[in-house]
Order: structure tokens, then C-alpha cells, then sequence
């Protein structure tokens, strides 16, 4: 893709731009481990206003197939008098890095900001536990925020889904599952919006984002394919793991979506969100200029810009705004 075209910004920090190869999860996962001990970051907290909980979905009814799932629960410790949306939060990593942790302090400034609680889900990450795994978790981690709302201190007709890159795809594949299981049970939650950002939608390679990524910052069609390889374990990929091989997008919920111009993952995004208006879907798109996937990992003033607007736009679909 052509760096000449990245925000200027970007373009002085490519040094800092950590490298990846998902041919080796391990050393991948090794080099970008966090130094910082999960209690000394939990401290930070208090500059945000809030409090983070890590607390466990024990409700048999929503465990995913017999495995506990963990999530972290952050909420801004002045509450306003009335219950707040409820967003469950995906973390990105291409199906294979990460955690619940992952996005402390947008999560924080967001619970903060909007003012809402977010329920970050610790999915288990492949290769070790493939498809469906990470989405098992997800769909419990909704289930479990929704009959939980009140004791959180949040609206349960107000929960929301958020995710990032990979985790974008998890809380897509989520909201699909959720819809069909209440279309075929006339049971379970049904969220109010889905935030998708940078997602990760789509296993094969053929548009011209893709063709163009092999030499993109950061994430490149090389490791998307990989991730997805490793995601996947051999199932042949279909509309339960990969969003945009859905025929049938009606009955989903608003959505904002956001795609980068310099991002392997752009063009499918664009697709997806075409697709959902075609639906009857509400939508609303960005593409960041001058953008590479995971730029938002760099306080630039592109960085600031997308952070604002996400969260604007956030508070409209959750009706805070």
C-alpha cells in the first residue's frame, strides 16, 4: 500500500510500530506481553473516574460449554442517578493475542466519557481454542451483562456490542447468533447497537484492499490470513465464522463501523456495511484517512479525532447522546 499516503503523524512514529508474525503465536505473544503488573494498571483507574472489577460469568445457564468465561467490568464510580447502557467490549488480536485488559484505558475513558459500564470479555484465543470458542464466550458474556444489568447498575434494555479488528468479527458473529436464536427460540438478548471498528469480517483474499496489503504497517495480508488459518483449524469457513458469507443481514441492530485507508481489512469492511444498508440496516461508516490498522494505538491527533467520534457516535445508537 502506498506510505506516502499515511497521516503525516503516522508516518513518524513507523518506528514504533511493534512487529508481527503470526507464523510464531508464541514469540508474537512474548514480544508484546505488557510489563506492567494488572494490579499497578488497575490503579490508573482513579484518574478516570471509575472502578474495574474482574468478575466471572458463573450463571449455568450462560457458561460457554462448561468454561467459565471472565470479563472485566469497568464503571464510573459517580453513577448518575439512573441506569447506564451496558456495552460488552471484544478485544482485538487476530483471533490469538490478548485479553480482557487488553483495552483498559479506552474502556475507561469511555465508561467515563459516556457514561456507560463496559463489560470487556476474556475470550479464549486460538490456535489453543479454535472456532467456536471465542464466540461461545461472547454470546455469554451478553447473555450474562443482560440478566446482570440491574445489579451493575446498567439498563437492560440498553446493551450494546463494541469490538475491535478480530474482535469485531466475534461481536458480528455475536449479534448474528443472538438474532437467529431469538428469531428460532423467542428467547435471549437482543443487543442495541453493534460498534464494529477496523473489523475483521471476511477469510478469503480477493479484494483489492486485501491484494494491495502484502507490504501494509503493521497488519498485513500475510498475518490476516494466518490469524484466520489459526482461527479456524481446518473447518471450512461459512457464515457461522465469517460475517460478510451471511446471505441474510436483515434484523440486526444499528451499526458504526470504521474502516482505515491504508488497511488490508478496508475493503470488506466497506462491503459489510453496504450489505447491512441493503438490509435496512442503519448504518454509519468512516474511513480514516491516511490510517493503518491498530493506528489507534499511537495519541496522535487523527488518534484523538477517531476516539471522539467513536464515542459520539456510540451514544447516539445507545441513546445518550
Amino acid at each position: 500500500m502506498h506510505i506516502e499516503a499515511l497521516d503525516a503523524e503516522l508516518a513518524a512514529l513507523l518506528g514504533e510500530v511493534p512487529a508481527l508474525d503470526f507464523a510464531d503465536i508464541a514469540a508474537t505473544r512474548a514480544a508484546l506481553a505488557d510489563p506492567t503488573p494488572s494490579a499497578a494498571a488497575s490503579d490508573n483507574a482513579a484518574a478516570f473516574g471509575v472502578t474495574v472489577t474482574d468478575m466471572s460469568v458463573t450463571d449455568m445457564d450462560v457458561e460457554a460449554d462448561g468454561h467459565t468465561v471472565r470479563v472485566r467490568v469497568t464503571a464510573p464510580v459517580l453513577a448518575p442517578g439512573h441506569p447506564l447502557p451496558v456495552i460488552v467490549e471484544v478485544h482485538g488480536g487476530g483471533f490469538a493475542l490478548g485479553s480482557g485488559a487488553s483495552n483498559d484505558d479506552g474502556n475507561r475513558e469511555l465508561a467515563s466519557t459516556l457514561p456507560c459500564i463496559v463489560v470487556a470479555v476474556d475470550y479464549r484465543l486460538s490456535p489453543e481454542f479454535p472456532y467456536p470458542a471465542a464466540v461461545e464466550d461472547c454470546v455469554a458474556a451478553v447473555t450474562w451483562a443482560t440478566n446482570n444489568a440491574g445489579e451493575l447498575g446498567g439498563d437492560v434494555s440498553r446493551v450494546g456490542l463494541l469490538g475491535t479488528s478480530a474482535g469485531a468479527c466475534l461481536a458480528a458473529c455475536t449479534a448474528l447468533h443472538l438474532r437467529d436464536r431469538y428469531r428460532r427460540d423467542h428467547r435471549g438478548p437482543i443487543p442495541v447497537m453493534q460498534a464494529l471498528i477496523e473489523p475483521a469480517l471476511d477469510d478469503r483474499d480477493g479484494t483489492p484492499s486485501m491484494v494491495q496489503g502484502g507490504d501494509a504497517v503493521f497488519w498485513n495480508t500475510r498475518n490476516a490470513m494466518l490469524s484466520w488459518q489459526h482461527y479456524l483449524a481446518g473447518r471450512p469457513a461459512d457464515e457461522f465464522t465469517s460475517p460478510s458469507r451471511e446471505q441474510d443481514l436483515s434484523g440486526l441492530p444499528p451499526t458504526y463501523l470504521t474502516v482505515n485507508e491504508l488497511d488490508p481489512l478496508r475493503d470488506q469492511g466497506i462491503d459489510y456495511a453496504r450489505r447491512l444498508l441493503a438490509a435496512d440496516v442503519r448504518v454509519e461508516m468512516h474511513c480514516w484517512p491516511g490510517a493503518f490498522h491498530g493506528f489507534r494505538m499511537f495519541d496522535t491527533d487523527l488518534g484523538r479525532r477517531t476516539r471522539a467520534m467513536d464515542v459520539a457516535a456510540i451514544a447516539r445508537l445507545m441513546g445518550s447522546s
